[in-house]
């Protein structure tokens, strides 16, 4: 009695069923279909923005991924993000990302159209004047996060541009630097013990200081802050 090989057994059972000419023909226009599929959503991604809500089937939505206009708004000025049409990211997109607008539109019933990214403003193809968050509007102010890739925010860079978040976040910012400098450096200023008045004049000395310089740089390169710049397509204040 020979030995069995299995993997003729398979063949066989395979040619019994189906000859190997038409599954390779099935499986190629498999692979086809699958194509078409993908340029069509990329082709969606890189074109503009129309005036279109998606429809979503609300018996099968997921509600951890719904998010308001607002609560978006916040995280971009608190991380200084942008929010901006898809069309104007020019990173290469995952297939994961592709992958799940289509499994999406086939839960949902529906197409697709009209995403929005939130990402580093480095990300965009911005106008001349680390995270994304693809989502799709959903209408009245809210939008359905659809994928998330590439790595987490570093967990300072809230920190680092908090002081360019709005104009008072900057005041105290330039305030604070004022006091610490004041109080590390009027040893060098005064022999003996210095007055209020006197210790209040080298604080507003070193604010005008501050303040002089940031806006000569900040304001040089034509940047805004986060609050007024998280949905502008333009790289600086237009």
């Amino acid at each position: 009695m020979s030995p069995i090989n299995i993997l003729d057994k398979l063949i066989k059972q395979r040619d019994n069923a189906i000859s190997s000419e038409d599954l390779l023909a099935s499986f190629k226009q498999i692979l086809n279909e699958v194509d078409v599929q993908r340029n069509s959503t990329l082709s969606t991604l890189n074109s503009a923005n129309v005036d279109v809500i998606n429809h979503f089937n609300v018996d099968v939505i997921n509600s951890n991924n719904i998010f308001h206009i607002s609560q978006i708004k916040k995280i971009c000025a608190d991380y200084r993000l942008r929010f901006l049409d898809s069309v104007y990211f020019k990173e290469p997109y995952p297939e994961e990302a592709i992958t799940k607008i289509y499994e999406i539109e086939l839960e949902h019933n529906t197409k697709l159209a009209n995403f929005k990214i939130v990402a580093p403003f480095e990300a965009f193809k911005l106008k001349k004047a680390d995270d994304p968050l693809l989502f799709a509007p959903m209408g009245n102010g809210y939008y359905y996060l659809i994928h998330k890739w590439g790595t987490d925010l570093h967990p300072l860079r809230k920190l680092k541009y908090w002081s360019f978040k709005n104009i008072d976040n900057l005041l105290v910012a330039i305030t604070l630097l004022s006091v610490l400098f004041t109080w590390l450096t009027y040893p060098f200023f005064f022999k003996q013990n210095p007055s209020f008045g006197y210790l209040l004049m080298l604080c507003m000395f070193y604010f005008k200081g501050i303040a002089g310089m940031f806006f000569i740089f900040f304001g040089g390169t034509g940047k805004n802050f986060s609050e007024y710049a998280w949905q502008s397509q333009y790289d600086k204040i237009h």
